[in-house]
């Protein structure tokens, strides 16, 4: 289950297993730390391994404000001080909307990355400002409360998770039909395009530390990869970030349970490196 540490305010919730040199798992949009349960049971073996719940994500609390790019890179490590390792270099790996979070982390925080894994990490090659930002985050906190108000959370989640990709334990699917959870996700969903123009000046601005290695691992669910034009984007990330480059196929976004041998060997390869 893991403890709580309280960040700005704000119970977080975090598990650490496992001994070794440390690494950080974040999920993507909505997720909860659970889904690295695949992953975990082979990296604590030789890895200590921190997860950690987002606001209103899995068992934390509620979050205070809208995310930022900046403010999930510094809340990284947050966790990381909070748990013990303020002076280690991690290995930082993010799923999803999570890859963006753990490449500002390293891009900002270089001393304190040792490598870093893109698992299926969100891409967004045309990231530009735009406005209205204020009036899709009241949005999302209205629809999140309307949502809640009439059961949908509840009714809904618990299937919407099936239908994300391979079938989750019973307990796990549960944490998705928590009305609190459903506002965050609705939340960050939100603010995607913010957090992905951050990143986009991040890149121009500051580079990625040169002593940290990179992986990206992509999924495909096609049988012909070759012509799927989301290896090809991956592909293009992974030129762009200098990064190894990994294509697992057939495989469905949720990489870390559909191939969680291969996602647990690419993050013990670049922490090594």
């Amino acid at each position: 289950m893991g403890s709580f540490v309280r960040i700005d305010g704000v119970p977080h919730h975090v598990d650490v297993v496992g001994d070794g040199p440390v690494c950080l798992l974040s999920a993507g949009l909505g997720l909860a730390w659970r889904e690295w349960d695949p992953v975990v049971a082979l990296l604590a073996r030789t890895r200590t391994v921190v997860r950690f719940d987002r606001p209103g994500l899995g068992l934390s609390g509620p979050p205070r404000g809208a995310p930022t790019l900046a403010g999930e890179a510094e809340r990284i490590g947050l966790v990381l001080d909070a748990v013990g390792f303020g002076g280690a270099a991690v290995t930082v790996v993010g799923h999803s909307l999570a890859g963006f979070h753990v490449e500002a982390f390293a891009r900002l925080r270089p001393g304190r990355t040792a490598g870093v894994v893109l698992v299926d990490s969100s891409v967004a090659e045309s990231a530009r400002g735009v406005s209205g930002r204020g009036v899709r985050v009241a949005a999302a906190r209205v629809g999140g409360a309307l949502l809640a108000a009439v059961g949908v959370p509840r009714a809904v989640g618990p299937p919407a998770r099936w239908l994300a990709g391979r079938p989750a334990p019973r307990e796990l699917r549960s944490l998705y039909g928590a009305s609190r959870v459903w506002r965050a996700g609705l939340m960050e969903y939100a603010t995607y395009t913010e957090v992905a123009y951050e990143l986009a000046v991040l890149r121009r601005r500051t580079p990625l530390p040169t002593a940290a290695p990179v992986t990206v691992l992509a999924a495909s669910a096609s049988r012909t990869p070759g012509s799927d034009p989301w290896l090809a984007r991956q592909r293009t990330l992974a030129t762009k970030l200098g990064a190894a480059y990994c294509a697992l196929a057939p495989a469905g976004h949720l990489l870390m349970r559909a191939r969680p041998r291969e996602v647990a060997e690419a993050i013990l390869a670049t922490g090594e490196a």
